[in-house]
């Protein structure tokens, strides 16, 4: 015997292997179609019966359902409650099949629109108000899935949708997964084999590969996009208040930065005093003067927490006023916070140092990347050597650049010696440069140009140094006086410690130094405004600073925004790491560049292991390198670079003899700044996150 049931909603059929009971308390042991066990009672059954066999019943119901007028039959129902069996007779005649019964039953089943089930093959017609509605709603639905499979086809052939141009940002970045618009460019990535962001780029619904990324990021940090308010100025008022009593510096300072820089955080002055010696200037951009905590743009500094650099374009934290008012630009008296470092001129030996809040006469905006080439070792250690005709020297005196130079390699030396090791800086920066966008946000089209500069240049060391030394200077004075601050430290230099925020004054391993507290990036760091909140407070009340600090021990404020900086600051550098890698490949494909020489740096047993290309900054999975050692230098042809995925592979070509010009296996301090595994994506360049001394200051 054969059983008729519903389960979830379908209608289906069972082999009866025992039955026990009888009347309403017969019950049966039955198998399903499916094979599955099953346990059914009396009231669970519709129909029972000997012939046909299961399969073939279902096959054949199916078929008829599809014919079944629903119209009809509710034209046909009693208004009251009806069995199976009675409507059956009525539709199909009094000789109605179990097949047709059972069409019946699937009909009546899934037509919730025509049809109320009352109980076990019970039904009755829905009112006609309310099947007028129903009918309504299908019709909808339909029209609904005509558009939707028409959307698709369009999608399908190259054409985006004129009716979904609106929503192309929206239904990339931000979707609503029940909407017809977003089921077809499902459907329609399905049928093609291509992702979302592939397809829409063929479509010409976003413009490039770069817009995707761009728009995946702002999604994440800036759901309401990047723009400043641009009612978001300083107040005039409370600047002039504030700076009205500093006095004007007996010195004149120069930044040195590259020439993209508009955030001038910091300057230097050198100062030969009477009798020997000389007293170093460190100037740091003052916007905590006139900004207060809790101010509109304190909360948008707060928020943003730190600048976004990518290249040839960023996304600064605070307003373009408002850096444009701090930035330490050449020609100006700016406010700054000061802090004057006096050495023994023979010994080098740190004699004293005093913090000040003042105005500081700006001289000259050098430029690193226009002076590297002039600055160098043997110009600075011998006043006698002389470049070719037509070189313009910097503004800074040679002097005073020359002393800067040996005072900053006597500190990092005795870092040095607190760290237990020299540092190396084996692999150089990559510099980009978008040629034509002048600022503007990339499309990504431009033509990319990369140079290299490798790592400890003099004016690079110069910097370095000074900002370690202010940022460590003023990280123990504030412990001193009891005032809080966000410091970072770094408990050894052993694989694995990382760098840590927090509000004690631990030592920083790694740099080498009792303590470590960014202070020296107000306009572009928001852990560096809070900072400088509180060395004022030092500056100008001493003793009792931790009284009239803005942030008081264990304030909660404090832990909020170490949490926030820290995952934000991790992003936003992730987020440049990406976009340096989608650079470097757009530069393989505008010159051409199908094979490179590369170094192993990393072997995983039963994976291809990884490479760092010898002149370019591209981490990349080495295809058929075999069991090729650490430290193989090698030649490889590239594969096709997918700019959505940011993905590139590299095929063995040959193993080459010489050693590689850059030191690829060089760690940079941390060993986890050689951790580029996850090459093949967008994270796959390096992101020293556990800073070396000149990345610590380079971010100053």
């Amino acid at each position: 015997m054969h059983l008729l049931y519903e389960e979830g909603g379908d209608i289906k059929v069972a082999t009866v292997q025992s039955a026990s009971g009888a009347g309403d308390a017969e019950s049966w042991q039955a198998t399903s179609l499916s094979g599955k066990k099953i346990k059914l009672k009396a009231k669970e059954v519709w129909l029972r019966f000997e012939k046909p066999e299961p399969q073939a019943l279902m096959d054949e119901a199916n078929t008829l359902s599809k014919e079944i007028d629903l119209q009809f039959l509710w034209d046909c129902a009693p208004d009251e409650e009806f069995g199976l069996v009675d409507v059956a007779h009525e539709y199909f005649g009094a000789q109605a099949s179990i097949p047709q019964q059972t069409a019946l039953a699937i009909a009546l089943q899934g037509a919730p629109v025509f049809f109320r089930r009352k109980g076990r093959g019970r039904f009755q017609r829905a009112p006609l108000e309310q099947l007028q509605a129903g009918l309504a709603a299908l019709e909808r639905k339909q029209k609904e899935l005509e558009q939707q499979a028409a959307w698709q086809q369009e999608l399908v052939a190259g054409v985006f949708p004129e009716t979904l141009k609106s929503q192309a940002n929206q239904l990339l970045f931000s979707p609503d997964k029940n909407t017809s618009a977003y089921k077809a460019l499902i459907a329609a990535c399905t049928e093609s084999g291509e992702s979302p962001a592939q397809l829409m780029i063929r479509c010409g619904a976003i413009d490039s590969p770069l817009q995707y990324h761009q728009g995946m990021f702002l999604k994440s940090h800036f759901p309401q996009g990047a723009a400043h308010d641009q009612s978001l100025v300083v107040e005039q008022a409370a600047l002039d208040a504030a700076i009205a009593e500093l006095p004007l510096a007996d010195v004149t300072a120069f930044s040195i930065d590259d020439s993209g820089t508009t955030e001038i955080d910091d300057a230097l002055s050198v100062t030969a005093l009477e009798g020997g010696g000389h007293r170093i200037g460190i100037h740091i951009a003052a916007p905590a003067l006139a900004l207060k905590p809790g101010d509109a743009i304190d909360q948008l500094g707060r928020q943003r927490l730190s600048t976004v650099y990518m290249p040839g374009y960023k996304i600064t934290m605070l307003p373009d006023d408002v850096v444009q008012t701090y930035t330490l630009q050449e020609g100006r008296d700016c406010p700054a916070v000061s802090l004057y470092a006096t050495f023994d001129e023979a010994t080098l030996a740190l004699q004293n140092t005093e913090t000040r809040v003042e105005r500081v006469t700006i001289a000259a905006n050098l430029r690193h990347d226009q002076l590297d080439a002039i600055v160098t070792e043997a110009w600075l250690n011998d006043d006698s050597f002389t470049h070719d005709a037509g070189v313009v020297e910097p503004a800074m005196p040679r002097a005073q650049l020359a002393f800067l130079f040996r005072l900053a390699q006597h500190l990092k030396a005795q870092r040095e010696v607190v760290r237990g090791k020299p540092e190396n800086f084996n692999r150089p920066d990559y510099n980009f440069r978008l040629v034509g966008n002048n600022g503007a946000e990339p499309k990504g089209d431009e033509q990319v140009h990369i140079s290299i500069r490798q790592r400890g240049a003099p004016l690079d060391l110069m910097v370095a140094e000074a900002m370690i030394l202010a940022n460590s200077t003023w990280g123990n004075w504030m412990a001193e006086l009891g005032v809080p601050g966000i410091y970072r430290s770094q408990a050894s230099l052993l694989p694995g410690v990382k760098v840590r925020m927090g509000t004690k004054a631990l030592p920083h391993a790694g740099i080498g130094v009792p303590s470590y507290a960014w202070s020296t990036s107000p306009l572009r760091r928001y852990t560096d405004l809070v900072n400088q909140w509180q060395i004022i407070a030092c500056a100008k009340h001493g003793a009792t600073a931790a009284l009239a600090a803005p942030f008081k021990p264990k304030d909660a404020q404090l832990f909020s925004i170490i949490s926030a900086f820290d995952g934000a600051y991790s992003a936003y550098n992730g987020y440049q790491g990406s976009m340096e890698r989608f650079w470097t490949l757009q530069y393989l494909k505008q010159n051409n560049i199908t094979e490179l020489s590369a170094t192993v740096f990393k072997t995983f047993p039963g994976q291809p292991a990884m490479a760092r290309a010898d002149h370019l900054p591209l981490v990349l999975p080495v295809l058929g390198a075999g069991d090729l050692p650490r430290g193989a230098h090698v030649q490889l042809r590239l594969s096709a670079v997918d700019d959505i995925t940011l993905d590139i592979s590299g095929h063995l070509l040959a193993v080459l003899e010489d050693t590689p010009t850059d030191n690829a296996l060089a760690t940079d301090e941390a060993p986890e700044d050689d951790d580029d595994s996850a090459a093949a994506g967008p994270i796959a360049i390096a992101v020293d996150v556990d800073e070396a001394p000149v990345t610590e200051a380079n971010a100053s």
